[in-house]
């Protein structure tokens, strides 16, 4: 069997592409591991060359059955809407809920954004996968510095408390009409023993001293722990 046999006559155009889609994911991916998100740099990378290999599969995969055989017909498209529909197990994965604060929805839907990145550069669009990795890049990191600047000082208070059987929820909600703020929402949830887990979302709207917050609060009896999230 000769070597050429082997090797597909446009080889060396699916190299390129998949080492395209591994610099613009790696792109995203160290932006995501940069800032210690559960899905990083590796992730991204295998992803974004996982799909690309997949619309590769897609357009070359079945040349020669449709060659070999006239009534063999293939939609390229068909294995491309497998990955983006079945991408998502991946990203739900990284989306954590702890209490009342759910973390890792932006980190999914860039997973989901390079699995599209991987398949448009598998197709042979190099100028739109290179525009959208520039605007997910500006949009993972500008965006952030916006948000942080103007929705952050407005952003409402998570807490966790670990609470004992005794504690008078009166002397909380005094603490809190103090700062003048109310709350949001509360949720309970057994933890160790007798104690539970009391998950509070307060307004910050006067822009509380979370810190001094923290601290009377943590004087209270029967209040074992206080945690920000």
């Amino acid at each position: 069997m000769q070597l050429s046999s082997l090797i597909h006559e446009d080889f060396t155009l699916m190299v390129i592409r998949l080492f395209v889609a591994l610099l613009l994911s790696g792109l995203i991916g160290f932006e995501r591991e940069w800032n210690n998100h559960a899905a990083g740099f590796r992730t991204h990378i295998l992803v974004g060359v996982g799909s690309c290999l997949m619309m590769l599969l897609s357009i070359y995969g079945f040349e020669a059955f449709m060659e070999k055989y006239d009534n063999v017909r293939f939609d390229p498209a068909r294995i491309p809407s497998y990955v983006i529909s079945g991408i998502g197990f991946l990203g739900a994965g990284t989306i954590m809920v702890h209490g009342i604060n759910i973390r890792g929805l932006t980190t999914a839907a860039s997973i989901w954004a390079v699995a599209g990145l991987g398949l448009v550069v598998g197709a042979g669009m190099y100028s739109l996968a290179a525009v959208a990795t520039l605007i997910i890049l500006l949009s993972l990191v500008f965006l952030q510095q916006v948000e942080r600047l103007f929705l952050n000082k407005r952003a409402n208070l998570h807490f966790e408390l670990i609470v004992e059987e005794g504690l008078k929820i009166e002397s909380l909600l005094r603490i809190f009409e103090k700062y003048q703020s109310k709350i949001e929402k509360m949720e309970v949830e057994r933890a160790e023993d007798d104690a539970r887990s009391l998950f509070i979302e307060l307004d910050n709207k006067t822009q509380i001293d979370k810190y001094q917050l923290i601290e009377e609060m943590s004087s209270l009896e029967h209040l074992k722990r206080v945690k920000e999230i």
